[in-house]
C-alpha cells in the first residue's frame, strides 16, 4: 500500500466568522493530489496537480465565476409535479450558475457524504453522496430534493501522469426529471488562466484538430489542453470521455473551458427512482504527446469493455 491521505481543511477564522464551504485534500507522500472542493453552490475537484505539482485548473474564473475547475452541473432540469388540476405543473431549476440565469433561480449540489478508500499501489478512490436542491420557493421552503447523485472518483497516481476516472450516477427523488437539451451540461473542465493567456494555451483533438473553432462542434476520441505554467515547464489535462456513452458534439474554447456533455442534443429523462450513469477519464500530466494520449485512449477503452462499471 501507499503513503495517500484524505485530509479535511480547516480555517482559522475570526470569531463570529463562518466558512461557505470546505476542502478534503488527497495527497501522496505528503505532496497533494487533488482536493474535493465544496462551494457555495457546487461541489468541484479543485485544486488539481500535475506529478511535478503544478496546479491546472481555475477554481472561479472572473469571467465564468461558475465555471469551478473540474465540476459536474446542468443548467435545465425540470421536475413534473403531479397536480390535482387539469395539468401537472413544470418546475424548471438552474444549477449551473450562480445567480438567476435566464428566469432561473440557481439551485445547489451539494455534498452530504464522503468515504475515502486506498486501492491497489497507486491508487485511491474517493465516494460522495451530493443532493442537488432547488431554491426556496412557494410550497417548499427548504427547497426541493431533485436529484441524489453518487460521485466515484478513482485516481491512479503515477510519474508520467495522474489518470482521474469520475463516475457520476443521477437518480430521481419524487418527480419525473429531464435534464436538458442544454450545452451547458454536465463534465466541465476549466484550465488555469495562465495557460490559456496570450494564446499560449494549444487544443488538440485525437483527429489531429488544433484550436477552439475547428474542434468544437466536432465528434473525437479525445482532448486535450496543455499550456505554459511557470518557469518553462508546460502541463495540460487530456479527456476521454467514456466510448460507452453517445456524447454530443465537443464544446471547447481556446480560453481553457471544455464540457463533456451528454444531453446537448437530446433530454435525459427519469421516471421517479430511475438513474443514469455517465463518467470520463482525465490524464492530468507535465506535457506529453498526442500519440501517449492516443495510447491511454486505447487502454481506457479496452477496460471499459472489459467492465462496463466502474467500482462502486
Amino acid at each position: 500500500m501507499t503513503d495517500f491521505k484524505l485530509i479535511r481543511e480547516t480555517l482559522d477564522l475570526p470569531q463570529g466568522a463562518w466558512a461557505q464551504g470546505w476542502r478534503t485534500l488527497l495527497t501522496r507522500g505528503g505532496r497533494p493530489v487533488l482536493g474535493a472542493t465544496q462551494g457555495p453552490r457546487r461541489a468541484c475537484l479543485y485544486p488539481v496537480f500535475t506529478p511535478k505539482g503544478f496546479a491546472v485548473t481555475s477554481e472561479s474564473p472572473g469571467d465564468h465565476p461558475h465555471h469551478n475547475s473540474i465540476w459536474i452541473a446542468a443548467d435545465h432540469v425540470h421536475a413534473r409535479m403531479v397536480t390535482k388540476g387539469p395539468q401537472d405543473d413544470l418546475g424548471t431549476y438552474d444549477f449551473y450558475v450562480d445567480d438567476i440565469f435566464q428566469g432561473r433561480a440557481p439551485g445547489t449540489i451539494s455534498e452530504t457524504a464522503m468515504a475515502g478508500k486506498e486501492l491497489a499501489d497507486g491508487a485511491y478512490r474517493i465516494v460522495q453522496t451530493l443532493a442537488w436542491r432547488g431554491p426556496r420557493e412557494w410550497g417548499a421552503p427548504n427547497g426541493r430534493t431533485l436529484l441524489v447523485e453518487k460521485r466515484v472518483t478513482e485516481i491512479i497516481s503515477a510519474t508520467a501522469a495522474t489518470a482521474i476516472d469520475i463516475a457520476t450516477t443521477l437518480t430521481a427523488t419524487d418527480w419525473e426529471i429531464a435534464i436538458g437539451p442544454t450545452r451547458h451540461a454536465l463534465f466541465g473542465v476549466r484550465m488555469a488562466e495562465v495557460m490559456s493567456l496570450g494564446g499560449r494555451g494549444r487544443l488538440v483533438d485525437s483527429d489531429g484538430r488544433t484550436g477552439g473553432a475547428a474542434i468544437s462542434g466536432q465528434r473525437a476520441a479525445w482532448i486535450d489542453y496543455s499550456g505554459p505554467v511557470g518557469g518553462g515547464h508546460r502541463a495540460g489535462i487530456a479527456i476521454l470521455p467514456s466510448p460507452e456513452t453517445d456524447w454530443s458534439p465537443w464544446f471547447a474554447t481556446d480560453w481553457g473551458t471544455v464540457a463533456v456533455n451528454p444531453v446537448g442534443e437530446r433530454a435525459l429523462e427519469l421516471a421517479p427512482g430511475a438513474s443514469a450513469r455517465f463518467s470520463m477519464r482525465l490524464i492530468v500530466h507535465d506535457g506529453v504527446e498526442p500519440a501517449a494520449i492516443d495510447r491511454a485512449w486505447h487502454t481506457y477503452r479496452a477496460i471499459r469493455r472489459e467492465n462496463a462499471n466502474l467500482p462502486a
